[in-house]
């Protein structure tokens, strides 16, 4: 399968996106969402399917490092469950595990030396969903 991918970092304030392509095999970035306003965050989203229009969605699965469930992660399976119901598209899950981590030492690597503002705390979140794209392409067969 080929064409774009959406993933989503799920947090109960703040939703990172990143935008994928298989063919390529890459993943970058988007601006992330903010959750508290359920009807906001779901035209948000609604656009960014409209935009991108994905063939493959991926929500991060935060898992504790022994594999077992968190408490968020009910929420994240109700998330992609939401996901699928919406926009018709199958939701898989990945493993999330040290991707936030991940995307801390990245990003303090790029930034090296200087403040960290609010928006670049926003974009933490857009970074480890990124981060969950590259890992779930890198899992996935040649297109």
């Amino acid at each position: 399968m080929t064409g774009t991918l959406l993933a989503f970092d799920y947090g109960r304030a703040r939703v990172g996106v990143a935008s994928g392509n298989r063919l390529a095999g890459s993943a970058g970035p988007l601006e992330p969402l903010d959750a508290g306003d359920s009807g906001r965050f779901w035209r948000d989203i609604q656009s960014l399917f409209d935009d991108w229009k994905p063939v493959t969605v991926v929500v991060g699965l935060p898992l504790s490092m022994d594999g077992s469930e968190t408490p968020i992660s009910a929420q994240a399976r109700a998330f992609a469950d939401a996901l699928e119901k919406r926009f018709g598209i199958p939701v898989i899950l990945h493993d999330e595990r040290l991707t936030s981590r991940e995307a801390q030492s990245r990003f303090a690597e790029a930034r090296a030396g200087q403040r960290m503002r609010r928006r670049d705390r926003r974009l933490l979140d857009s970074m480890a969903a990124t981060l969950i794209a590259e890992s779930w392409l890198a899992e996935q067969p040649p297109a």
